[in-house]
């Protein structure tokens, strides 16, 4: 086994004796959960004690803009907006649709600048390996994969609306 710092040995001893700012065990559940649900970070708050947790590498996307300028977007038109209620009326046709979902909480942001064109448009051909959008979380702007074949069918957010880990950014065609 590898060799404890002191400064981890107190750490650990302040986790065992519950004298830290969190539990251990509820950190190790969080953990596990976030490995559950493929999450990459956790920002948790209790009064004053703050915990954020990240694990694998979160990519980092930063726009081609002049030095000086800061990327700013419209402000969210709706709260964590719900896909299914935005596609009730269409289901029917759409089944045949695969969903592009978002990987993460954060922002939609359907072009890669505030005044930069769309990522992709209905009747986009995609691939694996194209970007749709950008989701923001906490600062980092996330290009998102398509992951799938086909043309994107139906844009189902719309930009610089928040999004939940799961919501349905795009319905695509498959080719």
């Amino acid at each position: 086994p590898a060799k404890m710092t002191q400064n981890a040995a107190d750490d650990a001893a302040a986790l065992r004796t519950g004298s830290s700012p969190m539990d251990l065990r509820l950190l190790q559940q969080i953990v596990a959960l976030m490995e559950q649900g493929d999450l990459n970070t956790v920002d948790l708050r209790d009064g004053n004690k703050r915990v954020i947790l990240k694990r694998g590498q979160v990519a980092a996307i930063a726009p081609n803009l002049p030095a000086g300028s800061s990327m700013t977007h419209p402000a969210p038109q709706a709260a964590f907006g719900s896909a299914e209620s935005a596609s009730a009326s269409g289901a029917s046709e759409e089944t045949h649709y695969t969903p592009i979902k978002s990987p993460m909480v954060g922002t939609f942001y359907s072009k890669p600048t505030p005044d930069g064109k769309s990522f992709v448009n209905v009747g986009s051909l995609v691939d694996e390996e194209t970007d749709v959008c950008i989701i923001e979380a906490m600062k980092v702007f996330n290009n998102i994969k398509a992951e799938t074949r086909g043309s994107i069918a139906r844009v189902m957010i719309a930009d610089g609306q928040t999004v939940e880990f799961g919501t349905v950014l795009f319905l695509v065609k498959p080719n």
